[in-house]
């Protein structure tokens, strides 16, 4: 049963959207009123309700009529920022070309961004903010479910406004846009919306126009952490401390060795002496530092994992000492690791903006990755999706190479944890609080 009525659940909404596009507000109020004319004008002996059918059907279809006379002919133009983040609403434009010789009026701008439908076991599986104080047949049926999902893969919120005349030329407008979700977010089309003399029904004009715009995982204030951690010596350092740019790596020029790379040619001195000079450079110490992110959850537990996201962003973004580089670690289709810190690209938050949950691997899919940088850390943080055996063993590892660390676990459910100072519990309803005893 539950099946059907989500399989039913796509018809609804496409009726919805397109009653939302094309009725404005009294429309809507005069197709109500027509429904409820005919059901009480069904007997014309007893009631004068089929006359207030009549004349309201007649003025709703000549409105309807009305709006295939609506021809425009207009091109646009998005402006966005780079970035946005997750709840920081923002502003930005759009150019509106007329290639009409008229002014254009009384128009309606609608921004639209693309959105998916929901496979039904993520649908049954789960639960929208709100779920516990819902009445028993909303939790059934799941329709606001259902608008959550949709109102989510569209990724932005964004209010239609109504423009003011276009000229002949051209119009730049502002328009608001609020991030729901990290990752991309795809606009395809605006919608031009032109209500009839009644103003009861929209005529519309859609124009495409494709644009993504990437939005941050959202951050919170964390405090400053000190791990105490010493430079260690970088294997493959040259190439590392190049990429840095310490002014100090450079030793001394030597002739030419087969296998030396053909970055090191110092032609200056070759074009001097004839022969190949190569520069040297000395081994290379940094202070290493990871941010490992726990991704094996359940898809399902999609809150959890967004806090978890969100707390890492914020550790990626806080200040650190420009010298510190840092290792962005964590397992998706297969395992990476981005470094960030001076003189690489500072990219961290756009990576963490798209992770996505490991459902299908064992959590110790993460060990091989920490074991082959753990020589190279000067100290960890740590970020864990709960506090079962397997998450201990990889804290006991770190406790046991001395490399200073810290561990958060997020949890939605009451986690008291003894015994190791160096891991703090944050709840994902008391995530600033919890954050600010770190």
């Amino acid at each position: 049963m539950r099946r059907f009525i989500f399989h039913n659940f796509r018809a609804i909404f496409a009726y919805t959207s397109w009653m939302q596009q094309h009725f404005t507000k009294a429309g809507s109020l005069i197709f109500a009123s027509i429904i409820a004319a005919g059901i009480f004008g069904v007997d014309t002996r007893q009631t004068l309700s089929y006359q207030l059918f009549s004349i309201l059907l007649m003025i709703l279809l000549l409105s309807i009529l009305s709006s295939f006379w609506f021809r425009i002919r207009l091109t646009v133009e998005r402006d966005l920022p780079k970035f946005a983040t997750v709840g920081e609403s923002l502003n930005y434009q759009i150019t509106i070309y007329n290639h009409t010789p008229k002014v254009q009026q009384n128009l309606v701008l609608r921004d639209y961004a693309k959105q998916k439908y929901p496979n039904f076991t993520a649908f049954i599986n789960t639960k929208e903010p709100g779920y516990a104080t819902r009445n028993r047949f909303d939790r059934y049926v799941g329709y606001p479910r259902w608008m959550w999902f949709m109102q989510l893969s569209r990724g932005v919120e964004i209010p239609e406004t109504n423009l003011p005349p276009i000229p002949p030329s051209y119009l730049t407008v502002q328009m608001r846009l609020k991030p729901l979700r990290r990752g991309y977010a795809h606009l395809a089309k605006m919608t031009f919306a032109r209500p009839d003399p009644f103003g009861l029904f929209n005529a519309l004009y859609s124009v495409n126009a494709n644009d993504s715009l990437l939005i941050l995982p959202k951050r919170y204030p964390v405090n400053k952490i000190s791990l105490v951690g010493t430079k260690k010596y970088q294997r493959g350092g040259i190439n590392l401390a190049m990429s840095v740019g310490d002014a100090e790596e450079f030793v001394a020029l030597r002739e030419y060795r087969p296998g030396d790379p053909l970055q090191h040619i110092h032609w200056k001195s070759w074009a001097k002496t004839g022969k190949p000079i190569v520069k040297e450079f000395q081994d290379e110490f940094f202070v290493r530092q990871a941010l490992i992110l726990d991704t094996f959850i359940d898809v399902n537990s999609k809150e959890l994992f967004e806090t978890a996201v969100s707390v890492a962003a914020s550790f990626a973004s806080a200040p650190r000492n420009y010298e510190v580089l840092l290792d962005l670690m964590f397992v998706g289709t297969e395992a990476y690791c981005f470094t960030s810190g001076k003189g690489l690209a500072d990219n961290l938050l756009e990576v963490l903006a798209c992770v996505e949950v490991c459902a299908d691997k064992p959590f110790q899919q993460l060990y091989p990755l920490v074991m082959e940088h753990s020589a190279f850390l000067s100290s960890c943080i740590c970020i864990l999706l709960s506090w079962d055996a397997e998450r201990q063993n990889l804290i006991k590892t770190f406790k046991n190479a001395g490399i200073p660390f810290i561990a958060i676990v997020v949890t939605d459910v009451e986690l008291e944890i003894v015994n190791y100072p160096e891991v703090h519990v944050v709840h994902i309803n008391n995530v600033i609080a919890d954050l600010a005893k770190i």
